[in-house]
């Protein structure tokens, strides 16, 4: 396993910041489960219900990545990420509690990021075993060309528009979407 510090997250991010730490811990909480786990090609999914930050975090500490097709998102607005394993078919449901966080914190955001990254795990994290449905492995779909912009699409993304085949930029676009 990668032994990736705080300072490697900063550097792939961009910069520290309070949600980064909070993928942190998350991530780091999830992978407990998994002791030495690491994906380096889909041996585990990871199942993200935002898209902030801390997804950032999740995608370099466990190797789950949109490009591997191994990170699903799920546009919740939740601080929750299921890493599900392929070998074991054991899953590990991961919530933050923001309730945890003393209101006097937020105001100094380097404190904040310090508290993060050293408060307890249980007092800002749950934690249990899930059972869930095996991620479908990743696929690789053919392009095609939208006949409006010259541009390949995935073909399962490629709609009919006047009898052409269009992008769905394209296809909204001659639909007045």
């Amino acid at each position: 396993m990668m032994d990736v510090k705080y300072k490697d997250l900063i550097a792939f991010h961009g910069h520290s910041c309070p949600g980064l730490a909070i993928g942190y811990r998350m991530t780091t909480a999830a992978l407990s489960f998994f002791p030495g786990k690491r994906s380096e090609d889909e041996e585990l999914v990871a199942i993200v219900e935002n898209n902030a930050c801390g997804v950032d975090a999740l995608q370099v500490l466990s190797g789950c990545t949109f490009g591997k097709g191994n990170l699903i998102f799920k546009d919740y607005g939740k601080h929750v990420y299921t890493l599900y394993e392929r070998k074991s078919k054991k899953g590990v449901r991961v919530v933050f509690n923001f309730g945890g966080i003393p209101e006097n914190l937020r105001q100094d955001r380097a404190q904040f990021i310090d508290w993060l990254l050293t408060v307890p795990e249980k007092e800002i994290i749950q934690s249990r075993e899930v059972a869930i449905d095996a991620p479908a492995p990743a696929r690789i779909f053919k392009s095609v060309t939208c006949e409006f912009c010259g541009e390949e699409a995935m073909e399962t993304r490629i709609r009919k528009v006047a009898g052409k085949t269009a992008c769905i930029p394209c296809a909204e676009k001659q639909l007045g979407i």
